[in-house]
């Protein structure tokens, strides 16, 4: 139906578990590992493991110095083959991470780059990652927050990473499920979802007409259920 790959995006256990056919891949991040109410970051990502079917998986490294980094993500690799480790594009003093990056990459370990906003970030670490099959994750619907239209700077940015590169751009951070079109429009190669997005790619099949009728009878059956009168 889509022409591109859907990653669900923060899933709890139980939705790992019983996942929708049209997902490819999971990935998570500290932010989502906290909501989640983890407590034993690599115990969590064990157990996903254990369910994602040899899909591919993106964990993330907790820390912002380049030796623990590397460690980090060695230690996270060697849970799979399916693991690819998250990279943040830059340290927390807004520094490129590129050393890190190219240690990883020439061991072999997968790599997702994440938290890319700009073109221009991703020209400063592509040489170091050119002929690998790295995912670059751009946060599309954070740059719709601050008022950049996404769509124009994802397909640049597509346009750039698959002449440049063998990398796969990820529109990371969707904001709607509408967004799925915006990603394949944009020509990105995968997009993250989670799990409430993903349930509701099956209305994309409604016509508007029976969507409103739809929405009538939920005000409707709510008021009755809720005993309003007036």
């Amino acid at each position: 139906m889509f022409d591109i790959d859907v990653y669900l995006d923060g899933a709890t256990f139980k939705e790992a578990q019983f996942r929708d056919p049209i997902v490819k891949g999971y990935t998570f991040n500290p932010t989502l590992f906290r909501s989640l109410g983890v407590t034993d970051y690599l115990e969590f990502c064990k157990k996903i493991l254990t369910v994602s079917s040899g899909l591919p998986v993106s964990f993330e490294v907790i820390s912002d110095k380049p030796s623990e980094m590397i460690r980090q993500a060695e230690l996270l690799s060697g849970l799979g083959k399916n693991v690819y480790v998250k990279i943040p594009i830059t340290y927390c003093d807004g520094t490129y991470t590129g050393f890190v990056i190219k240690q990883l990459t020439d061991k072999k370990i997968n790599v997702n780059i994440t938290a890319v906003f700009t073109l221009k970030q991703i020209q400063k670490i592509i040489r170091f990652i050119e002929d690998t099959k790295t995912i670059i994750s751009v946060f599309a619907g954070r740059l719709f927050d601050i008022g950049i239209n996404a769509t124009i700077d994802m397909f640049n940015i597509s346009e750039f990473v698959h002449e440049e590169s063998s990398c796969r751009v990820l529109w990371a951070s969707p904001r709607q499920s509408y967004d799925i079109i915006n990603a394949c429009n944009a020509r990105c190669d995968i997009i993250t979802m989670q799990p409430s997005l993903v349930k509701k790619l099956s209305l994309f099949n409604k016509t508007p007409e029976s969507y409103s009728i739809d929405t009538v009878k939920m005000f409707f059956e709510d008021a009755i259920h809720a005993s309003y009168s007036f």
